[in-house]
């Protein structure tokens, strides 16, 4: 049975990737790609949860080294394997305005009936389930009202990558609140920190039970005004 840093040269081999592509990839830098795959270096939490959610790596194979490689997707194993670069499917992300699906929790559990107001295609764009306008100014000056976030749904928040940045809804006195945030550790069981990029917006521990749904940022779209 192969190692996890065995696996991982094989993953990488599989999709026809040079070390210097995975590991731009993964965030990390050559040598250190190198070491995990000679197993003098762990694979990091992050990095196995970028090859399971962005690579389409069957996290059982991950673990393991039984079964298949990859899980059942043919877009993506067309557009990564066999090839010398690196390139993503193109993708056709759906746009929602939050206020026409009344929330974010209603978007998350009934997305197929919701209407897209657009599509939007970046090429080499991580897998992503949609993307919204944002609202308020809590993560300004990286992001403004009007900007667009698109984001890949968490399903589980043990899944979180602490210190990342979310689209999340939260419930406050009944009411939805969707906000966007840095999600950070909290000294307080059972909660998390949430932070804003904004020095005028106070950092806040909420209550893990109060999130509703929630998201990974994957990626930005600045929207400048043309006057």
């Amino acid at each position: 049975m192969k190692n996890m840093g065995e696996r991982l040269k094989l993953i990488r081999k599989s999709l026809g990737l040079t070390q210097e592509q995975l590991a731009q990839r993964l965030g990390v830098g050559k040598t250190a790609l190198s070491m995990i795959e000679t197993g003098k270096a762990r694979l990091s939490t992050r990095n196995r949860n970028i090859l399971i959610q962005d690579l389409n790596v069957n996290p059982s194979w991950l673990e393991t080294g039984k079964g298949e490689i990859f899980n059942a997707d043919p877009a993506l194993t067309a557009s990564f394997g066999r090839g010398s670069e690196m390139q993503m499917p193109l993708q056709s992300v759906p746009l929602y305005s939050i206020e026409a699906t009344a929330g974010l929790v209603p978007l998350f559990e009934q997305r197929e009936q919701c209407t897209p107001v657009n599509y939007i295609h970046i090429p080499n764009l991580p897998k992503c389930d949609g993307a919204v306008y944002v609202a308020g100014d809590s993560m300004y000056p990286l992001l403004k009202s009007g900007d667009i976030v698109l984001y890949k749904q968490l399903h589980d928040l043990e899944d979180i990558f602490w210190g990342d940045m979310y689209l999340l809804s939260m419930d406050i006195d009944g009411e939805e609140y969707v906000t966007i945030k840095y999600i950070q550790r909290s000294e307080r069981e059972g909660y998390v920190r949430l932070v804003s990029q904004n020095p005028h917006h106070a950092d806040k521990d909420v209550q893990m039970s109060r999130i509703r749904a929630i998201a990974l940022v994957k990626a930005s779209i600045r929207m400048n005004s043309m006057r």
